[in-house]
């Protein structure tokens, strides 16, 4: 199957929120898209974005297994927290480290600005988010699936965040995926296990017929909240999600 591959962010105008401060930080692969209720100095974010990706650079400067490794890795007592929190969320759903990558940034950089006072913070890195919002909020999931693509909404309960929601697919961007799916899309306790658990079960969705496995896999996986996939015209979900008709 064709992949499809996007640079344009172009689904970041599709946001309807006008009352967060919007601000946008790019270093190198890493390309956020911040909303918070205070406003925050883009300099401040980028210094914060530059800290971490050193950590894990510098990590990977000694480790390098940790760049290219496909399975889970054990890493050094002394390793950075967002390593380790790459690890262990690695090992939880039998991935490379490197697989979480876009959503420990985004889970770090949150958890930093809400330590700066803000209540409510939407961080978006390439389709993984790190959400703390004190309303509920609806996403539109995107899918290479013309019938479906923006046609389901996922509601966000306050009361569930901070939470990480991070998206697969095995048709849309550049990332590596061994599946087929249009889009999985997990609910988690945070944005790194979250995405190291939407690419685990991307990598299983090859046909209609993975759908329950990858369920099955996510339900048994502690700190996973909830999973939407589809593939062609079929859609699995569970968990504590509650799914609209966009």
């Amino acid at each position: 199957m064709k992949r499809v591959s996007f640079e344009n962010k172009f689904y970041r105008d599709w946001i309807k929120d006008n009352s967060l401060y919007r601000i946008n930080v790019v270093e190198k692969e890493t390309d956020l898209f911040i909303q918070t209720d205070k406003k925050i100095n883009n300099d401040l974010i980028l210094k914060l974005v530059i800290n971490y990706r050193a950590q894990i650079q510098d990590y990977i400067d000694t480790h390098k297994d940790f760049l290219y490794s496909l399975k889970p890795l054990k890493v050094e007592s002394r390793a950075p927290s967002i390593v380790k929190l790459m690890a262990r969320s690695a090992k939880l759903c039998d991935v490379g480290p490197m697989a979480s990558v876009a959503g420990a940034i985004a889970e770090f950089i949150g958890k930093e600005l809400t330590k700066f006072g803000c209540r409510e913070v939407l961080i978006e890195n390439g389709g993984d988010l790190f959400i703390k919002t004190s309303v509920d909020r609806m996403l539109a999931i995107y899918s290479s699936n013309k019938k479906l693509n923006k046609k389901i909404l996922l509601n966000i309960n306050s009361n569930d965040s901070p939470l990480g929601v991070c998206a697969s697919s095995g048709t849309i961007g550049h990332s590596l995926s061994f599946g087929e799916a249009d889009c999985v899309v997990i609910c988690a306790e945070n944005s790194v296990l979250a995405d190291a658990a939407a690419t685990s079960a991307c990598n299983m969705i090859k046909s209609k017929n993975d759908l329950s496995t990858a369920i099955e896999k996510s339900k048994a996986t502690k700190g996973i909240k909830g999973i939407v996939a589809i593939i062609d015209n079929s859609l699995a979900a569970w968990g504590n999600i509650v799914l609209s008709s966009g």
